[in-house]
């Protein structure tokens, strides 16, 4: 830590300036706020090869090139053919949907399974509390998460409150899942591009994921759909459906919830985040770890927000004694800051400097400023440098 703390130029006073890429001459020539290069981030299997590397990816069965809609689109597939208890209905749904992920289904399982619903989000979730009470999985979709509010009724007062109410007779309503397209795509404005994950994880009864790339999303939506016996919140980034491309692999396979998964190892800071920003991390750490020899930095998605894997973040956070938290959607009482409060109470005495939280602005997004108000990979490179240094 000596020679990045020589580096920053932090001299042994703590008087002295602090000097950060947003403001600093001698910043690093290479501009940070630049597209992510989908291509070649290692976020993405962009071969067969590195399946090894993800736990709970099969390795030896043939894979296929997939975007993030073709992936979801193959799950649904996968799930509607290995047990006729499995629906998907929502708006457009028998059309394929808005992004796409449910084309062609009804022509394969037909329009008893796969089937459109009148605009009424609080009434085809109702609908589907209902199926799942009396042991269907019914999938639905909700066309933007900036939709899902006229069903939140439904979802917090109804469905998380299944199992509790049922007691001891085990009754559930496991393989429901609502999904919903999140997040901003640059041009979403007020009503595209709301991420309202931090709105469910106050509601204990559901479990809340987001995947970062198409073969997770696969694995975790087979999963919620088979195997939970929690409803679930299946949050797509939308902006990864076409832009994340990787090798999926073909055949069916699942994804534990409720696990987190290291993706990068580290010894100084753990960078903790999930779905879109992960790849913003990522570049910011690739950039830190280029301008500053020694710095070494682990990056771990939480793939499901609630219930999360606090073991997993408070071991990692209590071996490098440094946390950054990373979310797209707003600051004001977000993911960040459950996972900071949980990190203090439990690895406080690891830790060598705060715990710090980088995501959206509290503000609602304008058309124009989009791109001001979702955490960039400037923002993230200075708050591992001030955490660094601390």
């Amino acid at each position: 830590m000596a020679s990045i703390r020589k580096a920053l130029g932090k001299a042994s006073t703590t008087s002295q300036r602090r000097i950060f890429a947003r403001q600093a001459s001698s910043a690093p020539k290479p501009r940070l706020n630049v597209p992510i290069d989908f291509k070649t981030t290692p976020l993405l299997h962009h071969s067969q090869e590195t399946f090894a590397n993800t736990p709970g990816l099969p390795t030896d069965g043939p894979s296929k090139r997939l975007n993030l809609f073709q992936s979801i689109n193959s799950a649904l597939r996968t799930a509607l053919g290995s047990d006729n208890k499995v629906l998907c209905f929502g708006e457009d749904v028998a059309f394929g949907g808005v992004f796409r992920c449910t084309m062609n289904l009804q022509a394969e399982f037909g329009e008893d399974r796969v089937f459109n619903t009148p605009i009424v989000e609080q009434g085809f979730v109702g609908a589907a509390i209902g199926m799942a009470a009396e042991g269907m999985r019914p999938v639905v979709e909700i066309q933007f998460a900036d939709y899902v509010f006229p069903a939140f009724d439904q979802i917090v007062n109804e469905a998380s409150k299944f199992r509790y109410r049922e007691g001891a007779t085990g009754g559930n309503i496991g393989g429901m899942v609502i999904r919903m397209p999140c997040g901003g795509v640059g041009h979403g404005a007020l009503y595209h591009t709301q991420s309202p994950e931090s709105l469910f994880c106050h509601v204990p009864g559901f479990r809340v994921v987001v995947p970062r790339s198409p073969s997770q999303a696969k694995g975790l939506l087979l999963s919620a759909i088979l195997e939970s016996k929690d409803p679930v919140i299946f949050m797509e980034p939308k902006i990864l459906y076409r832009a994340a491309v990787e090798q999926v692999p073909e055949e069916s396979y699942t994804l534990p919830l409720s696990k987190a998964e290291i993706i990068k190892s580290g010894t100084d800071l753990t960078v903790i985040s999930y779905g879109r920003p992960l790849y913003t991390c990522a570049a910011a750490i690739e950039a830190v770890e280029r301008d500053f020899k020694g710095a070494n930095i682990e990056l771990i998605d939480l793939r499901t927000i609630y219930p999360w894997d606090r073991p997993t973040i408070l071991e990692s956070t209590a071996r490098t004694g440094r946390a950054i938290v990373v979310h797209e959607s707003m600051v004001n009482f977000g993911v960040g800051a459950e996972i900071a409060a949980t990190i203090q109470d439990g690895a406080f005495l690891s830790l060598k400097a705060p715990v710090k939280r980088i995501a959206g602005w509290t503000t609602h997004t304008g058309l124009a400023y989009e791109r001001f108000i979702m955490p960039d990979v400037a923002r993230i490179y200075d708050a591992i440098h001030e955490s660094l240094e601390y």
